[in-house]
């Protein structure tokens, strides 16, 4: 075989995704590309490298960055053992782009990677390409985070979410500094602008609800309890953030750094998750029937263990200081100091199945109102809707929870 006549085709081999098959056209080959298990694409003439008279050698080369070296078959039956693999691959775990970029990173409707076509990606504009991305960001000197640097160079960053994150981090300090070191703020405020209001909203609510139940509960010895007040109160606001940033929207930047084996496969399964049951299909996020109901029991274990945690917290504190106030002055009237782990228990709980129900219910109703032809035209529709339907929630879960405890034995 002379170097001169002798030319080779490209074929994809499945060994790798770095592997790459070139095949010998000459002579008798015709035989070989017949084989149903082959598929030949992107024809790639190259210099033979080897010279032979037998025309039945097959050169598989690894590209760079492979595990391991070239190397050469030369049993063409060996070779056509190698399923094909179609030039145009998807699923099987998800792409390294944005949720908003037409290639998410996971969510897709059976278990796949979450690609779908670029349609309904109107809410959030064209995709932008890395070239302009980066002009975008130098004019307005801004350096973009590495995660977002590397989803521009890969697959492009929607033209809304890139002019929400100029925007904010050009705010002042404290928020436009939280955009630029906070990834989990910064997440969900693109996906959500209006998620440090929803924040801010069961804060401020929670918060007056619990002292005016507080000052009725304890009367005149309210500045005398203010210690166990205080402790409530802090336990309180960890838990709203956590109620309303656990269900949030956020943008998916790059992959997620996945281990290996049975640990890894449940952590791409819960990566590919829904935020919440309702949360509402983004261009390249897609969702189905059964990762929507399995985001609810996802969610109930993340909300137990928040539960669980701030109720032994909590409790504790407040345990700590009526034994010590009891250890100084002990009344009669002094009620028993509440079992740690069984209030905690509760705690745990309630969150995981009344919470969790309610708060997944007043995501997807704000999603409906957040989408009406209504709210888009007027926007303070959908924030009143959201300070009516939280209120409403927390008195409501407020007297469940006394329910709770009184059934439980725990008050």
């Amino acid at each position: 075989m002379s170097v001169a006549s002798s030319s080779f085709r490209c074929l994809h081999h499945s060994d790798s995704p770095n592997d790459v098959t070139f095949v010998n056209q000459s002579g008798r080959s015709s035989a070989f590309t017949k084989s149903p298990n082959l598929h030949f694409a992107n024809p790639l003439h190259v210099p033979a490298s080897y010279h032979s008279s037998n025309q039945n050698h097959v050169l598989v080369t690894r590209c760079a960055g492979a595990e391991s070296p070239a190397k050469l078959v030369t049993n063409v039956e060996e070779a056509s053992m190698a399923p094909k693999i179609e030039d145009n691959v998807s699923g099987g775990g998800g792409g390294g782009g944005s949720d908003f970029d037409g290639g998410g990173s996971g969510s897709g409707g059976g278990g796949g990677d979450g690609r779908e076509d670029d349609g309904g990606g109107e809410e959030f504009g064209r995709l932008l390409k890395f070239e302009e991305v980066m002009k975008e960001a130098e004019n307005r000197a801004v350096n973009l985070p590495s995660d977002m640097w590397v989803a521009a160079k890969t697959t492009g960053i929607r033209e809304v979410i890139l002019s929400r994150y100029l925007d904010l981090q050009g705010l002042g300090w404290p928020l436009g500094f939280a955009m630029k070191h906070l990834s989990m703020l910064r997440n969900r405020m693109l996906a959500d602008p209006s998620f440090l209001f929803k924040v801010g909203t069961e804060v401020v609510i929670d918060s007056c609800c619990a002292t005016i139940a507080e000052v009725q509960k304890r009367g005149k010895d309210f500045w005398a309890e203010f210690e166990l007040y205080a402790a409530d109160l802090l336990v309180g606001l960890v838990v709203d953030i956590a109620l309303v940033g656990m269900l949030a929207p956020y943008t998916r930047f790059g992959q997620p750094s996945i281990s290996r084996g049975l640990v890894g496969r449940i952590q791409h399964a819960c990566a590919a998750l829904p935020s919440s049951v309702f949360e509402a299909e983004r261009p390249g996020c897609r969702f189905s029937v059964k990762q929507r109901i399995a985001t609810y029991f996802y969610k109930g274990v993340l909300y137990g263990s928040v539960g669980f945690g701030c109720g032994l917290i909590g409790q504790g504190i407040a345990n700590a200081i009526m034994t010590a106030k009891r250890s100084i002055k002990k009344s009669e009237e002094d009620i028993p100091v509440p079992p740690l782990v069984k209030s905690a228990a509760l705690w745990g709980v309630f969150l995981a199945v009344s919470s969790n129900t309610r708060y997944q219910i007043i995501n997807g109703l704000e999603c409906v109102v957040e989408a009406s032809p209504l709210a888009k035209r007027v926007p303070p529709v959908a924030m009143a809707f959201t300070v009516g339907v939280r209120f409403a929630n927390n008195i409501y879960g407020g007297m469940q929870f006394v329910d709770w405890a009184k059934w439980s034995g725990v008050q």
